[in-house]
């Protein structure tokens, strides 16, 4: 009976719920907490519901309704929010009392029909109310103390069954459990027995309740009647715990026995694993140092290879590279440096450096003759037997010394100053060497220029350094000193070709093999000497240094090193090549002209502008550009210094010379310019022609001379067309895609006012094209277009602002055209352009400015 009564009392509540959620609460997107059924007085005429709801979305809204019966109809009365709660009042601490009262916006004053729905509710809202924020707590008062104790798990044995609902007062309407067929017989035997429960639910629950309560005390009564059963039970258990603990003290002893046997056996493990670690340590050791003899052991043979080396045979000096080679490697062996402090190995180590000491003292002395032997050597300036200007080359020297080239690695590696002192031997005794060989070659060219005779007579040879006065343009022809004559100057030039191209290769040949005979493309370190593994340096650390500069400062660094070298071994070129230009261009200034030609070319034409020979030939070619600007300077000098004859006659003749000769030379310039425009590989052909143009057209006019004015006419005509050609080329039609559109229907023959009604060509494509000439991509290009002309225009004429002003004129003439042409051809359609012609004149100006 105790339990099909609380399974009834908990479908009834189920249902109720389950209804008012529903019914209510489900409209409102709320969630039913809690409910009480409640009357407003005794009597129990006017039955409802008062109930607390949540919000079923974030945040979180606490609410409390009073729920009305309306002819069998629920409805809300009532809603409160839980921040308007005042105060909550139990009237007393019975738990048998059915009173609620609240206050609210007024005191509100209920009687509950149902002791266990007033429990639930109370405690729910005391829960709702401790965790809410309220500007001030509502109170509750005269209310059971484990109500609002927050503790409603941990109950007195005897009350378990009653609070059973209190232990989680929230009954969804997943708790609904059906009844089973014999809990349907037993409750309609219930029902039978009450006749009244068919017509009066409400009395009906009130009633099993009732009996619940009274069946809950006597089940507390019959606990308390079997104490002594308890009490015997107790000591039983009391002896069996007795029992137990005398079996875990036995179990303890056996553990106590079993942990000794564990630690001495755990002990003995660890003995053999420490003996395993020594075994495996010891041969770990073995090999090391196993490895150690094998990587610093060096041969009987190679010591006596170093120590008595004979580098004057082929065997002998294959045997000094190998035991060279060898010693190197034993001595940059990869070592631990901790073993390195050993002492056996510092005494290999001094080993080592006495061998190197004594190898590279045999190695020094043997290249150091050797290089001062090259050095006098006089067999080597003979001509060939072609009787051609030619240079002596040392091809035979070098192949020489190339055999040694391992071994020079080998000293830069090991003993670098050995190797810095080798290298200045070398550079000293090539220089002698080629200075000498240099001298005669230009001597030689000299006598082939004047055809075998050599004068420094003051005749053949003027003193000055600037242009003889007697060869300028100001003074009288017949005053002029005799010119070298046309073979001469052929044989000059032919000569000076010879001389250039016969020093190319001697530099070339000379720069290779030092590169590859000292490892000029190698950056070495900056100490003083080098240093090995053994010297307690870690030799791969040294070499990342290098690595870690850009590429770019490694090719710069090196291609510095190699030009010092050069410029060491032939110090002489740059001063024998400029005494040889100088002492021809004292005979004939005409001379430098030749000069600047050959020279610019051979400069231009160089593989490596950075190398030796070109920044030696540019260097002389920066003096020829001097001496050269010199003679023009005088001739211009010696022009404006010209007093006219008083003789008529003579005036006339020499303005009719000039005159024609003035004649001449315009033509000339004018072919020119035309010949380099359609030539020029770079610049286009109309920036050329508008430049020079512009630049004749404007010393015609300061000029002023009689005779040149039809040659400014013409330049000044063909600077313009240049200049519109210019314009019509690069600009073109910015809005060529609506250009072409309309011009090729109206070209077929269609006429202006219909094309807008062709489907291709309708007022929406129109509308569809001008959108896509924006103004911003229209400033854009324009942008794009300022700096492509700024690259093409050189500054010295000043001709970017003029450009830039015709091809606004251009873009604006177009604006205008295409403007008429939507009006002709789409007459009444309001369609223009994106921009304006004010727009196009601020795009101009600010690029313009921005620049």
């Amino acid at each position: 009976f105790f339990y099909y009564t609380h399974k009834v009392l908990n479908n009834i509540m189920a249902t109720a719920r389950q209804i008012l959620q529903q019914e209510i609460f489900d409209q409102c997107d709320q969630k039913l907490l809690a409910f009480v059924g409640v009357s407003n007085d005794s009597k129990k005429k006017k039955f409802g519901y008062l109930c607390l709801s949540d919000t079923k979305e974030p945040p979180s809204n606490i609410y409390i309704h009073q729920i009305k019966f309306d002819n069998k109809v629920v409805k809300k009365k009532r809603i409160w929010s839980l921040n308007e709660l005042i105060t909550v009042d139990g009237k007393t601490s019975s738990q048998d009392c059915l009173e609620i009262e609240l206050t609210l916006d007024k005191p509100y004053k209920w009687v509950a029909t149902n002791n266990q729905e007033r429990k639930i509710f109370l405690i729910s809202l005391w829960k709702q109310c401790a965790s809410y924020v309220f500007d001030k707590k509502p109170e509750f008062k005269n209310l059971p103390l484990d109500w609002t104790s927050g503790d409603l798990v941990v109950l007195p044995a005897d009350r378990k069954s009653k609070l059973s609902l209190a232990v989680s007062p929230i009954i969804s309407a997943e708790d609904f459990q059906p009844l089973s067929e014999k809990e349907e017989q037993d409750l309609e035997l219930l029902m039978k027995e009450c006749g009244f429960a068919a017509k009066d639910a409400k009395a009906f629950t009130d009633m099993l309740a009732t009996q619940l309560m009274a069946l809950d005390g006597e089940n507390v009564q019959s606990v308390l009647a079997s104490e002594p059963q308890v009490t015997k039970l107790m000591d039983q258990l009391e002896t069996a715990i007795q029992e137990i603990e005398k079996v875990e003290s036995a179990l303890d002893m056996y553990d106590e026995t079993l942990r000794h046997v564990r630690d001495t056996i755990d002990k003995m493990d660890q003995k053999n694993a420490n003996i395993q670690t020594a075994n495996k340590n010891n041969e770990k050791l073995l090999n090391e140092l196993q490895k150690v003899i094998h990587q610093l052991e060096l041969s009987p043979k190679h010591q006596l290879a170093l120590t008595d080396a004979d580098l004057t045979t082929s065997t002998g000096l294959r045997d000094a590279i190998e035991a060279a080679k060898e010693l190197q490697a034993v001595m940059n062996a990869q070592i631990h440096p901790a073993l390195v402090r050993l002492k056996a190995i510092q005494e290999q180590r001094r080993r080592f450096e006495k061998w190197k000491a004594k190898f590279s003292q045999i190695l020094s002395r043997h290249l150091n003759n050797l290089f001062i032997h090259m050095g006098n050597d006089i067999g080597e300036t003979k001509r060939n037997s072609n009787n051609e200007l030619t240079i002596m080359k040392h091809t035979s020297l070098h192949r020489e010394l190339a055999a040694y080239t391992e071994l020079m690695h080998w000293c830069k590696a090991m003993d670098r100053k050995s190797f810095m002192a080798l290298n200045k031997v070398y550079t000293s005794s090539l220089s002698k060497l080629y200075e000498r060989d240099i001298k005669l070659f230009l001597e030689d060219a000299k006598l082939r220029i004047n055809a075998g005779h050599l004068s420094n007579s003051k005749e053949d040879i003027r003193k000055s350094t600037g242009p003889p006065s007697d060869w300028l343009l100001g003074v009288d022809k017949e005053f002029w000193a005799q010119e070298s004559d046309t073979q001469e100057r052929q044989r000059f030039d032919q000569v000076l070709e010879a001389v250039l191209s016969e020093l190319e290769p001697i530099c070339l040949s000379e720069q290779n093999f030092c590169v590859s005979f000292f490892q000029l493309d190698i950056l070495s370190p900056t100490t003083k000497n080098t240093q090995t593994t053994l010297d307690g340096v870690d030799v791969k650390l040294n070499q990342e240094i290098l690595p870690s500069l850009p590429k770019t400062k490694i090719e710069k660094k090196i291609n510095e090193e190699v030009r010092k070298m050069m410029g060491e071994i032939f110090a002489c070129i740059e001063p024998e090549l400029i005494g040889f230009i100088q002492y021809h261009e004292r005979m004939d200034s005409t001379y430098s002209m030749a000069v600047l030609v050959r020279l610019g070319r051979h400069v231009m034409s160089a593989n490596d502008t950075g190398s030796f020979l070109s920044m030696t030939y540019g260097s002389a070619l920066v003096h020829v550009k001097r001496n050269y600007d010199k003679l023009m300077h005088a001739h211009l000098k010696s022009i404006q210094d010209v007093r006219i004859i008083k003789k008529s006659k003579c005036e006339t003749e020499r303005r009719t010379d000039l005159d024609k000769w003035y004649v001449k030379l315009l033509n000339m310039m004018f072919e020119t310019i035309h010949s380099i425009a359609s030539e020029h590989p770079k610049t286009p052909a109309e920036v050329i022609r508008m430049e020079n143009f512009h630049h004749l057209y404007a010393l015609l006019s300061q000029l002023k001379i009689g005779i040149l004015d039809q040659f400014r006419k013409d330049a000044k005509q063909k600077y313009s067309e240049a200049l519109s050609a210019y314009v019509t080329r690069y600009f073109g039609r910015p809005l060529e895609k609506l250009n072409a559109s309309v011009e090729a229907k109206v070209a077929q023959g269609i006429k202006e006012s219909e094309v807008g009604y062709q489907v291709a060509f309708s007022k929406q494509e129109l509308r569809k094209v001008t959108k896509e000439y924006h103004g911003r991509e229209v400033k854009k290009g324009l942008d794009h277009l300022y700096k492509k002309v700024e690259k093409h225009l050189c500054e010295e004429e000043n001709l970017l602002q003029v450009v830039w002003r015709a091809m606004q004129e251009e873009f604006i003439q177009q604006y205008k055209y295409i403007e008429d042409l939507i009006q002709r051809c789409y007459p009444g359609s309001m369609i223009s352009l994106e921009f304006s012609i004010e727009d196009l004149l601020q795009y101009f100006s600010e690029i313009a400015r921005s620049h």
